[in-house]
């Protein structure tokens, strides 16, 4: 079945277009980590390379990276860079961290989705270590620092597109997921140990 099929031409290309938008807007609103998943498989949307070991080759040429970070909606967690921009030389490798903390009294898990924009630079942005590839858990009122070890991969530079890049931002956001079974029943301990109250009636 042909979508618009009263439409022709450039009108019915623009709204075909459209449709892609609205389902990808979609998609990234209602479904976090599929939204997430497709990103990877894809490269769409600035996805990242993941890499064994640092780059052999570093350049003079250097280049800006920018962090930013965001929460999911009802994510309880507070999310933030330690810094907000460095510059390092292409092909070395940097070393960033991320500051979060769980202002409840009850364990949360979350699960960190990102990008890199622009998006062309996706292909040249590898990551060697990284908080995003496991899921996160914070106890009530901890707080952790996260950190990403990457490198700009030095063929950025003979890219047709990349070579033109001079700053890269490199975004994460943190969803909630369900704790792990053995979170879930750590957490339940304390109310099974709760003390008894001074004043109640005590049997043996």
């Amino acid at each position: 079945m042909t979508l618009f099929p009263k439409l022709q031409g450039p009108k019915r290309t623009a709204a075909q277009a459209v449709c892609v938008v609205l389902l990808m807007g979609g998609l990234s609103w209602a479904s976090v980590p599929f939204y997430d998943w497709f990103c990877r498989v894809t490269g769409f949307g600035g996805a990242t390379n993941v890499a064994d070991a640092g780059s052999d080759v570093i350049l003079d040429q250097t280049i800006k990276v920018r962090f930013d970070a965001s929460l999911e909606r009802d994510m309880p967690w507070t999310f933030k860079p330690e810094v907000r921009e460095m510059e390092i030389r292409i092909g070395e490798t940097g070393l960033a961290f991320y500051e979060a903390h769980n202002p409840l009294d009850v364990p949360i898990a979350g699960q960190a989705a990102y990008n890199v924009t622009p998006y062309e630079a996706g292909a040249f942005f590898d990551k060697i270590e990284c908080f995003c590839f496991v899921e996160q858990v914070l106890m009530p009122g901890e707080t952790v620092m996260m950190p990403v070890s990457f490198f700009v991969d030095p063929a950025i530079v003979d890219d047709r597109e990349g070579k033109y890049v001079h700053t890269i931002t490199l975004s994460y956001t943190f969803y909630q997921i369900d704790l792990p079974e053995e979170e879930m029943q750590a957490a339940a301990v304390p109310e099974a140990l709760t003390p008894v109250a001074d004043n109640a009636i005590q049997t043996y």
